[in-house]
């Protein structure tokens, strides 16, 4: 006899979204994690008062309503405006690309000014088809932009020189001509105030979670533990890696406490020079508008991934969305598992997007329809 309704891999948001409404329907769930901790990669951890996002800055955006009103019954979500800065030597720049940065870059004063600022550097480029990401920058917004704001930071982000990259990784390099610097377009954002480990608490209240287990190393053990399992980790990990090894690239972090109360003024600051080898500078008390004596700073440096690392945004080429299909082909063969997930779907997803395809896993599997 199975102990469980459902075992759940993985206690990120797909998991305690399925997990709390499996829960609603009288289901009885075991959520389990290979880490330490539960939230997966939006895990936060206090740290000197302050709430450290441990796997990088994310903050919490969408026009979504129905997604925005779910979450919101499980946290409150503060009023924080993501604002980045780019930093290349010794000169700041406002993003996303708008009315601030152009006249930082020309002394352009009206949005006329920089579309002709910018459609005189495209065409000096004299690009057709583009080729790869750098003639598809070129041709999208001129020599200067993609000089200080895209090449170095995207050269570091992918491990290689913007020519050996696909120009389809970068379809557009969206332009604002306005002088307003949110940096995301979404009708709601904002940080859980007491941070995101709260939120997903609340989110598995009265459902059963083990971390440090190791899915397979479970199965082994207790073969039959759930009539079925929503498998939230690596596709390619649940066969052995029997097809190949799906590519991933990963990130390293580094962080300290500093003995002062404010060390950039902003949350985020992107390092765009090729030779600084992070790409950003995070400092978490600036997500929820901390006064804490101390702060906390994060620096973000991409890194090569192979198996056993933290596996963080898929490389979706030819070959890798190839291998993924075949085990996509596999993964239709279990009747008992169901593949979910960033990991399991091998896809990337903001998190208002995750939570969406969560609500199409418990109409799927459920029966339930949320409303988006």
């Amino acid at each position: 006899m199975s102990q469980y309704d459902y075992l759940i891999v993985g206690a990120g948001l797909t998991g305690a979204v399925f997990a709390h409404e499996a829960k609603k329907l009288g289901k009885k769930c075991l959520v389990i994690d290979r880490r330490n901790h539960i939230a997966g990669n939006i895990y936060t951890e206090e740290v000197e008062g302050i709430n450290v996002h441990r796997y990088g800055a994310h903050i919490f955006h969408t026009s979504l309503r129905g997604v925005w009103d779910y979450m919101n019954q499980f946290c409150e979500f503060n009023n924080y405006v993501n604002s980045p800065v780019a930093y290349i030597n010794g000169e700041t720049y406002n993003m996303p690309f708008n009315m601030n940065t152009f006249s930082k870059l020309w002394g352009v004063f009206t949005p006329a000014e920089a579309k002709a600022k910018i459609a005189e550097q495209v065409a000096a480029e004299n690009i057709g088809e583009p080729t790869n990401l750098e003639e598809q920058a070129l041709s999208l917004v001129g020599r200067d932009i993609f000089e200080k704001l895209v090449k170095g930071y995207t050269e570091k982000q992918w491990g290689r020189d913007c020519k050996d990259l696909p120009a389809s990784i970068i379809k557009r390099l969206p332009c604002r001509f306005t002088y307003d610097n949110n940096y995301f377009n979404d009708r709601f954002q904002g940080i859980p105030m007491g941070g995101y480990t709260k939120m997903v608490e609340r989110m598995l209240e009265g459902v059963e979670v083990r971390c440090g287990v190791e899915y397979k190393e479970l199965i082994s053990e207790q073969p039959d533990i759930a009539d079925r399992t929503i498998y939230c980790g690596p596709i390619d990990a649940f066969y052995d890696f029997k097809l190949g090894t799906l590519e991933y690239r990963s990130l390293r972090f580094e962080s300290e406490i500093l003995d002062e109360e404010n060390h950039q003024g902003v949350a985020v600051v992107n390092y765009t020079a090729r030779d600084v080898p992070y790409t950003r500078v995070i400092e978490h008390k600036h997500f929820e508008f901390g006064t804490q004596p101390k702060t906390v700073v994060t620096r973000e440096y991409p890194a090569d991934w192979k198996p056993g690392d933290e596996p963080y945004y898929p490389v979706n080429d030819a070959r890798n969305e190839a291998l993924y299909a075949e085990y996509e082909k596999l993964a239709a063969e279990e009747g008992d598992v169901v593949f979910a997930g960033r990991l399991g779907g091998y896809k990337y997803y903001d998190m208002d997007k995750a939570v969406a395809a969560a609500f199409d896993l418990v109409k799927n599997e459920l029966g339930v329809e949320i409303a988006k």
